[in-house]
């Protein structure tokens, strides 16, 4: 997030240490909007920041920053923020578009609950279109120590995830990770097939998927609500991954999710290791977003 703090934490904080006149608002909206945090969301925390400016409650340039810092992480708990795995098996659905990193986040997140919760997980690798799908879960299972389900390219992905629970009921695995194909927001055909993979999965446990993690590209900015917007109506999502993060100067799409969706983010991406991918801290993200470089 280092391009995003340099762009908005110089801007912000030379505006909030200012003259707080009319302009100087209006540069900390365009600064907010700039960093994608959304239209709604910059003017309720704009209006917010103003009153307190103007009742005396916070005073100073340091002072206006903490303020902003804890409204922006206010307007992102929305929902549950953890991943729910209280079931068992519990059954996690990735899905998302082309190259946003669903098939690296559902390897990685099957490794954290492998090795940080001591879970068993079966990875289910539900895309079964791209041709080295199947092989790179597969790569990730090896690592995390996981079972693999899969097919030859062009199976059903619907048979995929049947065969996927039925293993996981034989072997009593605690987890089940369902790797899904990207695929555009406007496929409406490959959209659709969404619904069918959650549906062969709660007739064979019911309740499930217990969390369907969208993971969006932070780079593509406001493109990111529209995307979220059609994958909560055909897949169900419960949560977002922010992936990319280490490399876009406009996070502030994870605030947009959040206030304009009401959808929580619950995982972030910033790099390509393992530690990388990590839980999502409200207060740690404001605070990396306007801090200054």
């Amino acid at each position: 997030m280092a391009s995003t703090r340099q762009a908005l934490g110089g801007e912000i904080n030379a505006t909030l240490s200012g003259a707080l006149d009319e302009k100087a608002w209006e540069r900390l909206e365009e600064a907010l909007i700039v960093a994608d945090v959304g239209a709604a969301t910059t003017a309720s925390v704009v209006a917010s920041l103003e009153a307190a400016a103007s009742t005396g409650e916070a005073r100073g340039g340091e002072a206006l920053s903490e303020r902003l810092i804890a409204l922006l992480a206010d307007s992102t708990r929305v929902g549950e923020a953890r991943i729910d795995i209280r079931s068992r098996p519990a059954v996690i659905m990735v899905v998302g578009v082309n190259g946003t990193g669903k098939t690296t986040t559902a390897g990685k997140l099957a490794w954290h609950l492998r090795n940080e919760l001591g879970c068993t997980v079966l990875l289910a690798a539900c895309d079964t279109y791209r041709a080295a799908a199947a092989e790179q879960l597969g790569a990730w299972a090896r690592r995390a120590e996981c079972e693999l389900v899969a097919a030859e390219q062009g199976s059903d992905p619907g048979a995929v995830a049947f065969e996927a629970m039925a293993q996981a009921r034989r072997t009593g695995a605690d987890m089940v990770v369902v790797d899904t194909a990207g695929r555009l927001h406007t496929q409406t055909d490959l959209m659709a097939e969404l619904g069918k993979v959650r549906r062969v999965l709660g007739r064979a446990l019911p309740g499930a998927p217990h969390e369907t993690l969208l993971t969006l590209d932070a780079t593509t900015g406001q493109n990111g609500l529209v995307q979220a917007r059609q994958f909560v109506e055909a897949a169900g999502v419960s949560g977002v991954v922010m992936t990319k993060l280490d490399g876009t100067a406009r996070g502030g799409i994870a605030l947009a999710i959040a206030g304009e969706l009401g959808l929580p983010v619950k995982l972030i991406g910033v790099g390509e290791s393992l530690e990388d991918l990590r839980p999502f801290d409200a207060d740690d993200f404001a605070r990396a977003l306007i801090a200054p470089a």
